[in-house]
């Protein structure tokens, strides 16, 4: 390529999103269904954040945390979803930097929510001490920081690229690997450079899911009762679901080789969709907790109605 026409390739941010390749009577179903996904995860998040911002009951860490996992899962699959059902997106970079800074921030706050249960299980008496208010403030704005440094070194690695003529990329947002295909620089450096991203990334936070967790799990064994070992393991089961589906989808997309793009396309839709539609669920209808203060708000509203 002459100089002129890597500057003009390189120029290119906005991209037409090929998304599934559907007919196209299945893919204003594929929108529909998108749309009533999207309004579950508006409706879920937000009352979750009204409930814990309302309750005084809810004034601790653990729905301190979980307030902030709301707010991060409604503002992700607001920067994916309407661009995916215009199958258009002139704001590439803006969406690639957003959903970037917001999905490894959601990873950093997995990994403090798994300390604390760890310091709620295994240190109960000194658990109002040590995760104080400013603790919990601070782990809340490092995970942003973290999510906001990531997502400027991806952002900027991404887009200095060349692309090629076609715009067209073969996923419903913009992401990585869909961009990497239609791109007509060496690749190479970049994604060794993009993997070691990647894996400085996880790999932290899964490692302070794993020890805490180690803990965790040998505090509840040395519990005598079975009653007793169900009900404390069960302030960390909506956690681990959380985690699972996240990291498992995550993995997939960023850590293994990207040789299947409709693969790709289904675990993407598992945390860009289902996991913000999943969480408010998992975490009131398995919590006592947050179901009182759901009965008591619904009270509240009738009472004034």
């Amino acid at each position: 390529l002459s100089t002129r026409e890597r500057r003009n390739h390189s120029e290119v941010t906005d991209f037409i999103l090929v998304g599934f390749r559907v007919s196209p009577d299945l893919r204003i179903l594929l929108c529909l269904l998108f749309l009533l996904v999207y309004a579950v995860i508006l409706l879920g998040n937000v009352g979750m954040m009204a409930i814990i911002m309302t309750d005084p009951r809810l004034n601790t860490p653990m729905y301190f945390f979980l307030g902030n996992l709301s707010f991060i899962d409604l503002f992700y699959s607001s920067v994916i979803v309407p661009k995916a059902l215009i199958y258009w997106s002139e704001t590439c970079v803006t969406q690639f930097f957003l959903f970037a800074l917001f999905i490894v921030t959601e990873g950093f706050l997995l990994a403090a929510m798994a300390y604390d249960r760890f310091i709620a299980i295994c240190n109960p008496l000194l658990y109002s001490i040590q995760m104080s208010t400013g603790l919990c403030t601070h782990l809340v704005a490092g995970s942003y920081f973290c999510g906001c440094i990531s997502s400027v070194l991806q952002t900027s690695m991404t887009f200095t690229l060349s692309f090629c003529a076609s715009r067209a990329t073969d996923h419903f947002y913009c992401d990585i690997h869909p961009l990497q295909r239609i791109s007509c620089s060496d690749l190479f450096i970049y994604k060794v450079v993009s993997f070691s991203v990647c894996t400085i990334i996880i790999l932290p936070t899964i490692r302070v899911i794993i020890v805490s967790y180690m803990y965790i799990v040998t505090t509840v064994l040395k519990i005598r009762s079975t009653e007793g070992r169900k009900n404390t393991f069960s302030t960390c089961s909506s956690h681990l679901r959380v985690v699972s589906v996240l990291y498992g989808a995550v993995f997939f997309m960023y850590l293994t080789p990207d040789r299947f793009p409709e693969m790709s396309n289904v675990a993407s839709l598992c945390y860009t969709l289902v996991t913000p539609m999943l969480n408010p669920l998992i975490y009131s209808l398995r919590n006592k907790d947050v179901r009182e203060a759901v009965k008591n708000f619904l009270e509240k509203k009738n009472t004034m109605l």
